[in-house]
C-alpha cells in the first residue's frame, strides 16, 4: 500500500485520567523494542504499572459467540441493572480512503481491502458513560458520520473530513478522534443507521452501571446474567468486568485489540476467502514473514517483529530443561480467522504474531492441557495464553507485550 499524503495535525479530545487493567498496563509497551535481557527464571512475572487513561465508567459484560436476540433488553430490566448500552462490532473491509482535501491515502489493489475493526452505537446512550467534555461529539453522530479512535487515526493518516470507502460502496465522513480507551479500541465508530448500511450488525457487548447504592462484584454479575441466557447457546458463559479490571471496553478485552496489532506488527490488506481463511496481499507477506530456523521449534514463518521473543522464550525453555514439553510445532503465520472467536475476529496468527504448538492435545475449546512450566515461560515473554481465555484455545500463545523484565 502507498500513502499518498499525511496529515499533520487531528482533532483528540482528552477525559478525566485513572489508572488502568493488567492488560493495558502491559500494553503500553506494544511499540517499544523487545528486550535483549533473557527474564529470570525464578521471576514471577508482574506487569508494569500503567499510564494514565480515560474513564469510561462502567461496567463490561460480553458472550463469546455475540449477545443473543434481545439479552440487553433482558439484563435492562434486572433490579441490579441501571443504565446500560449494547454496542454492535464486526470486522468490515475498507477499500479506500481519501482526506479532507479529497487526496487519496489508502487504495489497495483489488481484490485487497484492509481489515477494519468497526463498531456501531447508539450514540445517546453509549454517550452517558463517557466523560462530560467528550458526550457531544458521541451523543450528536450522525448516519453517514464516524469516530476513529486515537490509534487508528495514526494508522490511516485520517483526521475530521476525511473519508473511508467500504465494501459495498458504502462510505463514512470522520467528524473526530477520541482515545483508544473511550471506544473500546475501536478503529471506527458509526451510528447502528450506518452500522447497518456498511456491515457492524452483531451486538457483541454492553456497557452497564448497576442500580444505585449496589456495587456488586464481577462474579456475582457474572452468576446472575448466566441465568437468563437463553437455552441451546454453544458456550453459555458471561464475561463480566468491574470498573479497573479492564480498560479497553470490548468484547474479547483479553486479547490485544486488532489496532494495536497493526501498530506493531503492520497492517496488510486482504480478503475474506472462506468461515476460516484470509488471503493476505503476498507484497506484505514478503515484506513482513520470514522464515528461520528457532531452537525447540525448528523452521517457522513469523512476523519479523515476533522473532526476537519467540527465540528467548525458546532458549529459556532449553535452559530450563523444558524443551521437551513441546512435542509438536503446529504454525505461527496463519492466514485465518480466530478460532477462539465466533465474533468474526481475525487471528493474530494472520499477523504472524502468534505461535500454535501441541495441537493435537489442546483443541480449541476442550479444557488445555500444557506443562505449566512452559506456559511460565511464554509468558514472561510477552505471549499471552489461550488457556486462559474464555473459550480456551490451549495450543495458542499470542503477542500481547514485550518480555516482563525482572
Amino acid at each position: 500500500m502507498q500513502r499518498r499524503a499525511l496529515i499533520a495535525g487531528m482533532a483528540a479530545f482528552l477525559g478525566v485520567f485513572v489508572s488502568g487493567s493488567v492488560l493495558v498496563s502491559l500494553m503500553r509497551h506494544a511499540d517499544e523494542a523487545d528486550a535483549a535481557a533473557s527474564p529470570s527464571a525464578s521471576h514471577t512475572p508482574t506487569s508494569p504499572q500503567p499510564e494514565p487513561g480515560p474513564v469510561v465508567d462502567a461496567y463490561l459484560a460480553w458472550v463469546p459467540d455475540g449477545l443473543p436476540p434481545a439479552f440487553g433488553a433482558t439484563i435492562a430490566r434486572l433490579p441490579t441493572v441501571g443504565k446500560l448500552a449494547v454496542v454492535a462490532s464486526d470486522t468490515i473491509w475498507m477499500t479506500s480512503s481519501s482526506d479532507a482535501d479529497g487526496n487519496l491515502i489508502d487504495e489497495p489493489p483489488a481484490p485487497y481491502m484492509i481489515p477494519i475493526d468497526a463498531t456501531a452505537i447508539d450514540p445517546k446512550p453509549y454517550a452517558r458513560f463517557l466523560p462530560p467534555e467528550t458526550r457531544a461529539i458521541v451523543g450528536n453522530l450522525l448516519e453517514g458520520q464516524a469516530i476513529l479512535g486515537q490509534t487508528s487515526a495514526k494508522l490511516r493518516h485520517l483526521g475530521p473530513g476525511s473519508v473511508m470507502r467500504f465494501e459495498g460502496g458504502s462510505s463514512v465522513t470522520v467528524i473526530g478522534v477520541l482515545p483508544d480507551e473511550l471506544v473500546g479500541a475501536a478503529e471506527v465508530v458509526v451510528d447502528r443507521a450506518t452500522g447497518g448500511t456498511i456491515g457492524v450488525t452483531q451486538n457483541r457487548y454492553m456497557l452497564f452501571q448497576p442500580s444505585a447504592g449496589l456495587q456488586p462484584s464481577s462474579q456475582q454479575l457474572e452468576k446472575r446474567f448466566r441465568a437468563v441466557l437463553p437455552p441451546g447457546l454453544l458456550y453459555p458463559v458471561v464475561q463480566v468486568r468491574a470498573p479497573g479490571e479492564t480498560t479497553y471496553l470490548r468484547a474479547d478485552d483479553d486479547t490485544l485489540p486488532p489496532a494495536l496489532v497493526k501498530r506493531r506488527f503492520g497492517e496488510w490488506a486482504g480478503r475474506p476467502t472462506s468461515e476460516s481463511g484470509v488471503e493476505v496481499d503476498p507484497t506484505w507477506v514478503q515484506d513482513h514473514i520470514v522464515t528461520v530456523t528457532i531452537p525447540v521449534l525448528g523452521r517457522v514463518a513469523c512476523n519479523e517483529r515476533l522473532l526476537p521473543q519467540l527465540r528467548g522464550a525458546m532458549k529459556d525453555l532449553v535452559a530450563q530443561g523444558l524443551e521437551s514439553t513441546i512435542h509438536s510445532f503446529d504454525g505461527c503465520f496463519l492466514a485465518r480467522f480466530d478460532p477462539s472467536s465466533l465474533s468474526g475476529s481475525i487471528s493474530l496468527n494472520a499477523w504472524g504474531a502468534a505461535v500454535e504448538v501441541n495441537a493435537d492435545t489442546n483443541r480449541t475449546g476442550s479444557p488445555p492441557v500444557q506443562d505449566p512450566g512452559l506456559v511460565g515461560v511464554m509468558k514472561a515473554w510477552g505471549f499471552g495464553w489461550g488457556g486462559d481465555l474464555i473459550i480456551p484455545d490451549g495450543k495458542h500463545f499470542a503477542y500481547l507485550s514485550k518480555p516482563v523484565r525482572p
